[in-house]
């Protein structure tokens, strides 16, 4: 392992809000860029109070920043600027000449007024990857729109197959649990951003990177939406099984759920010994998953019956013995109590200025030489101020006082 962090020679603007953009900022910040994030003076990054819950302090006090911002800002700087003045656009344009990338999500055309679009960024900075992110994209119909996460989920077909079947009691579609389309909106921006600084080596030009939730969710619909296009037939809710796999669902043991996920013929047969059922895994109906899939309301309520016989423990202990994929339905108090979460360092620490020891959760990237430290906190709002806008702007301490006496920071 070395002290060389992936993308420690990167300076990253983030003018972005909410979670897409800065799930993006804190990707790379884990990676190792500066992040400079900023925020507007007195409120800041609207997520900041979305709680409850709140941070607690020390003391067991409630402080004002929620648990949302602290999810998606983690080893940024932050610092206030009121790009709405023309002072503040203009720390903005020496900022940009300082960064490699600038992150923002605001409505089409929003920035062009303030003179922080990227034909007026580009003109500060050639080399700047500039990163849009919208609801729907800097082209199209919808771009004027507004786009919210949940918005796009139904909007992109993702809702249209999440949920119970609609001919069982509670059918319907249904969101993911999470702001699905925002995260993986993030992730790609990622991509994009590095892909576009790889065409700047060879080039030496930046470029603007267009990213839509809207097409990130149609993108991320993967097999769903391949199943549409080769077959003419929208996909729909099934709930918890799969369109292209059988047996690959939930069922309820004696006692609790547990998921079975056979991904293919052998792993049937394995399953058929342990249930004491060899006879299914002989059978011409079931033996393929091909034809599993084509009797499914057959096989289905004979599977819950078998497994409805034993209590979970039997399932997950003897499946486990054979290589057949099983496994509880944990909620995420059971989550970060799993021993291999644990010894995965999913739960990690870092070093609040407000708190203390405030919990967060680990990157999933895991290097061979390179390390990930959890040594930045999501930011104070305005928390580092003097450290970007006078040590790397210059900016005078006299000139800075009158910014924040004038509201600028």
């Amino acid at each position: 392992m070395t002290d060389i962090k992936p993308l420690d020679h990167l300076r990253v603007l983030d003018m972005s809000r909410i979670l897409a953009g800065p799930w993006c900022g804190q990707t790379f910040a884990d990676l190792g860029a500066e992040v400079i994030k900023v925020e507007r003076p007195g409120t800041g990054d609207d997520t900041r109070g979305w709680g409850p819950p709140f941070m607690v302090d020390a003391d067991g006090n409630e402080t004002d920043t929620a648990a949302y911002f602290l999810s998606a800002n983690r080893g940024k700087k932050s610092v206030t600027v009121d790009i709405t003045k023309p002072e503040g656009q203009n720390i903005i344009r020496k900022l940009v000449a300082e960064c490699d990338i600038l992150l923002e999500n605001y409505k089409v055309g929003g920035l062009k007024k303030y003179g922080l679009n990227y034909e007026s960024l580009s003109e500060v900075n050639p080399g700047l990857v500039y990163c849009s992110i919208t609801g729907f994209g800097q082209t199209g119909p919808y771009s004027s729109r507004a786009g919210y996460d949940f918005l796009i989920q139904a909007m992109g077909g993702l809702m249209s197959v999440t949920g119970e079947a609609e001919s069982k009691p509670g059918g319907g579609p249904q969101k993911i649990g999470v702001a699905l389309s925002d995260i993986l909106t993030g992730l790609y921006t990622v991509i994009g951003a590095l892909s576009a600084l790889a065409y700047r080596e060879k080039t030496g030009r930046g470029q603007h990177v267009d990213m839509s939730l809207l097409d990130v969710t149609v993108a991320s619909m993967a097999n769903q939406a391949m199943n549409y296009l080769i077959a003419g037939k929208s996909p729909t809710t099934m709930g918890n099984a799969h369109p292209n796999i059988v047996p690959y669902e939930a069922y309820k043991a004696a006692d609790h759920y547990i998921i079975l996920a056979v991904g293919n013929d052998t792993q049937f047969r394995r399953f058929c010994e342990v249930a004491g059922r060899v006879d299914l895994a002989d059978d011409d109906s079931y033996a393929t998953n091909r034809n599993r899939v084509g009797n499914r309301d057959v096989l289905g309520p004979i599977l819950n019956d078998i497994i409805a016989a034993k209590p979970r423990a039997f399932w997950l202990e003897e499946l486990e013995k054979v290589g057949v994929p099983c496994g509880p339905i944990n909620n995420l108090e059971q989550v970060f109590d799993d021993p291999h979460i644990k010894a995965r360092g999913v739960r990690q620490e870092v070093n609040h200025p407000a708190v203390g020891a405030l919990p967060t959760v680990a990157n999933p990237i895991r290097f061979s030489e390179s390390t990930i430290d959890y040594d930045r906190a999501p930011p104070l709002l305005g928390q580092h101020n003097v450290d970007v806008l006078q040590n790397l702007l210059g900016i005078d301490e006299t000139t800075l006082s009158k910014l924040k006496d004038d509201d600028i920071v």
